[in-house]
């Protein structure tokens, strides 16, 4: 399926390989000291400095270590990984080698999302190419003593999997579920080593980084979410695709350049992020206000929120792994008080311990999904309780 791509990428004007032979001429703290300079955060979502941890796995000590690049955009309304992957693939596999080069590891995995089956062989076939470009494999681009290899490993299509130690669970041939922790994945991730795992787009902002330097980046966005960011955004507006924009953007902002000026609410982040009313469309899409790994959906005035939060808390119950009490029971009973709600049948009494369990839900879970889940809930009952609580209930025979 074929996706617009609606404003200039700044992608485009990064040659292939110029950030990687950057980096390379750099000794290894001095490249972790490039990204802490740019203040690069994760792009996956949970806007992790991604230096911090880079500098973690490089200190740990192991003579095996791994890159993982989390390929299982799972998120409703996120395809810009996709877009990435297919459009801009070189820049991914550079920034997987200089987190490699960074940390001291050998080899790489690309956690592939499961219905992106068909982008496997053209990635393997680029794979191949830089083995014969000397741009993967032994002596990278005659940098003696840095061997580097990446392998592509296939999703399922469990959600879950997009938390990074579900996901090095299934990368190991196990059940995707969550671990505990600590440890962490940059002491003991793939096979008990030292791991680092980012996402696609944050890879292809570090190769960028180097390509065009640390202060390029940094002055861009604001002061506590620098950068550029890329958004998937999709539902009731005129000019569906992705687009870049700095971080820091306000919500009305982005509506009314993807036209939608009449929106009632968007929902911000998928199915795990908050869903944002008409009269807060000032905010600002930013790790300080309203963070997204990118997704970005709109709802337009006739849209019917309560069966948007269904739409959603069923998504959850599927999704869920089962591993914890909170996330597994607690969806199905908001799930169900969802149901009330359509049918007429929820007391304001009950939607205000429901609400009370939602935050218990989002303490108590154990990983990001969980702690997420009720999320879009929350959101919609705060700010349309009006329209979910004057349904009239079912006519009858």
């Amino acid at each position: 399926m074929s996706v617009s791509i609606r404003t200039p990428l700044t992608f485009r004007d990064v040659p292939p390989g110029v950030g990687l032979e950057a980096a390379l001429a750099l000794k290894r703290p001095a490249v972790i000291a490039t990204l802490r300079a740019a203040d690069l955060r994760g792009r996956g979502g949970a806007g992790f400095p991604t230096a911090t941890k880079w500098n973690l796995a490089a200190a740990a000590q192991s003579k095996t270590k791994y890159v993982v690049c989390n390929a299982d955009e799972g998120e409703p309304g996120t395809f810009k990984d996709r877009v990435i992957l297919n459009h801009f693939p070189d820049l991914v596999l550079d920034g997987m080698l200089i987190g490699g080069y960074a940390i001291g590891a050998r080899k790489g995995l690309i956690y592939l999302r499961g219905e992106y089956t068909y982008l496997r062989a053209p990635l393997e076939g680029i794979l191949a190419r830089r083995r014969q470009e000397r741009r993967l494999g032994r002596a990278i681009l005659g940098k003696k003593g840095f061997d580097f290899d990446i392998e592509i490993r296939m999703g399922a299509g469990a959600y879950v999997c997009g938390e990074e130690t579900a996901l090095i669970e299934s990368l190991e041939g196990q059940r995707g579920e969550p671990r505990n922790r600590p440890p962490f994945p940059v002491d003991t991730g793939f096979q008990d080593q030292p791991t680092i795992v980012n996402n696609v787009e944050t890879l292809a902002w570090v190769a960028c980084i180097f390509a065009k330097g640390a202060d390029w980046f940094r002055a861009l966005g604001t002061a506590k979410s620098r950068g550029l960011k890329i958004f998937s955004v999709t539902g009731d507006c005129e000019r569906p695709g992705i687009y870049e924009y700095p971080m820091g953007l306000t919500v009305g902002e982005l509506m009314q350049r993807v036209g939608g000026e009449g929106a009632k609410a968007v929902q911000i982040g998928g199915a795990a992020g908050r869903c944002v009313p008409a009269a807060l469309f000032d905010r600002t899409i930013a790790f300080e206000d309203i963070p997204t790994g990118g997704s970005i959906i709109v709802f337009g005035p006739q849209r019917d929120m309560l069966q948007v939060a269904k739409n959603f808390m069923e998504f959850f119950v599927e999704e869920s792994c089962g591993q914890c009490t909170p996330c597994r029971a607690g969806t199905r009973k908001l799930l169900g008080g969802l149901e009330l709600l359509e049918n007429g049948r929820c007391s304001i009494e009950y939607l205000s311990e429901l609400c009370r369990l939602g935050e218990s839900i989002s303490l108590a879970s154990k990983c990001g999904l969980g702690q997420s889940s009720p999320k879009a809930f929350l959101s919609i009952i705060r700010h349309f309780r009006d329209e979910l609580l004057g349904r009239p209930a079912p006519a009858t025979s």
